[in-house]
């Protein structure tokens, strides 16, 4: 593999990590597809013509084979799942565009199979022509166009639909933060929508809510529950971060990080708290 093939792949890299990971959820899995491509491309032949599209098709087919291997394991899950959360410092220029990444969107993206996910993410995420996705995915134009159609209509409602400051949000998540380790119930009741909803992964490995809490009461019964049984903010140290382009905190306790997102409403309110605690998505979570 000559200095300047290599040079091709290293420019297309943090290109791919980003479709592998909206592709997969996963930070683990999205490098372990980009580097089976980079492994394909060490064997490829010498005259590729668009490294760049090389590259992009193989790493959607890669994901695409993973999704479909996962589909059982996925099923049986245990509790709700969230993807792997994707960190970035207060202190650095977004690299990703928030609605891109966001939770929800990648939840969104969930519902998708494996086809309609690389469909939609190729052509609307990252701008490749019908004609080029469906060279990437042996399906014909037309198939693609329908594809994206019908993948559009479920991922819609996920962006964003009135934007707020980071400055703002993030104050918001910091008021959260303090107001439940003060034991303020009535302090976060008003800080939620009327449909805010609060999702906690814990993989069946750590404790966690089965089902999604909806609306400020079921959230703050769920809070109320954790700091009755010592577990909520007991030796808690706290670090405000951006987790998928909202504002957040990774939080160790006890020796152990996990992290919460914050997903911003109307009107000021929080609409979505998102909660990792399975360490096996955490393992790339730094303090």
């Amino acid at each position: 593999m000559a200095v300047t093939d290599t040079d091709a792949f290293e420019a297309q890299r943090p290109r791919l990590k980003r479709l592998a990971y909206r592709m997969l959820g996963s930070v683990a899995e999205a490098e372990d597809a980009v580097q089976d491509a980079w492994l394909r491309w060490t064997r490829a032949d010498d005259d590729v013509a668009d490294p760049a599209g090389w590259l992009v098709r193989t790493t959607s087919r890669l994901c695409i084979d993973r999704l479909r291997a996962a589909k059982a394991q996925r099923e049986a899950y245990r509790g709700p799942w969230l993807p792997d959360p994707l960190i970035e410092e207060l202190t650095e220029d977004p690299v990703e565009r928030a609605e891109d990444v966001s939770v929800a969107f990648l939840l969104a993206l969930e519902r998708l199979s494996p086809l309609e996910r690389a469909v939609f993410l190729l052509h609307d995420v990252f701008d490749e022509d019908y004609a080029a996705v469906a060279e990437t995915l042996g399906r014909t134009e037309p198939a693609v166009r329908q594809l994206a159609a019908r993948a559009r209509s479920h991922v819609r409602d996920a962006r964003p639909r009135f934007s707020v400051s980071q400055e703002e949000a993030g104050r918001l998540a910091m008021a959260f933060m303090t107001a439940a380790a003060q034991g303020d119930y009535g302090a976060l009741s008003q800080m939620l929508a009327k449909d805010a909803v609060l999702v906690t992964d814990g993989g069946g490995k750590r404790k966690a809510a089965l089902r999604p809490m909806v609306g400020p009461e079921d959230i703050v019964r769920l809070l109320q529950g954790l700091a009755w049984r010592g577990g909520w903010a007991e030796g808690m140290q706290v670090r405000p971060v951006r987790i998928n382009g909202y504002p957040g905190v990774v939080v160790m306790q006890k020796g152990e990080p996990m992290t919460i997102a914050f997903q911003p409403g109307a009107d000021g309110k929080i609409a979505g708290v998102y909660l990792m605690r399975n360490p096996d998505k955490l393992g790339h979570v730094g303090w």
